[in-house]
């Protein structure tokens, strides 16, 4: 009988527990993700926005969001194939369509196309993922005083 009861307490226990890591974990997740990933891409398409600009045809289309859309241009005589960054807006269209595009002066590999070069939509997601990290900190929060006052009251 004694190991039942101290069985259940100690499931309950874990639940508790889970109820506060899972959402820390997300929390730290979204986080990361929004401080390390999302928003020095905004700034690297930022930093593209006094660079030249070229007409370029999109050479393939393919899954932008990973970074996998190159487009073809003429940078200082030569032709160029470059990747767009991840997130890029170029997967909207079919091979062949024109768009223009940013490069880096002395590097024409890096480019993006010119609506990117903003960064507004980057900032936007790494905002609501920033948001997202701290909603569910304050989630695991809340979970963590509410288990400290059950057991206080116990």
């Amino acid at each position: 009988m004694v190991e039942a009861i101290t069985s259940n307490t100690s499931r309950r226990g874990l639940k508790h527990r889970t109820g506060i890591a899972v959402p820390l974990l997300l929390a730290l997740l979204l986080g990361a993700l929004a401080a390390l990933v999302l928003l020095p891409q905004a700034q690297h398409l930022r930093s593209l926005r006094d660079g030249v600009r070229a007409d370029a045809t999109v050479h393939s289309g393919g899954t932008c969001v990973l970074g996998r859309c190159k487009v073809r241009f003429e940078a200082d005589g030569r032709t160029v194939v470059a990747n767009l960054p991840p997130g890029s807006g170029g997967g909207k269209n079919p091979a062949g369509t024109p768009v223009a595009v940013r490069y880096r002066a002395g590097d024409p590999q890096t480019v993006a196309a010119a609506n990117d070069v903003d960064g507004g939509a980057s900032v936007l997601v790494a905002a609501v993922a920033g948001g997202a990290a701290l909603l569910f900190l304050a989630l695991s929060a809340h979970q963590a005083v509410t288990l400290a006052r059950r057991k206080r009251k116990a």
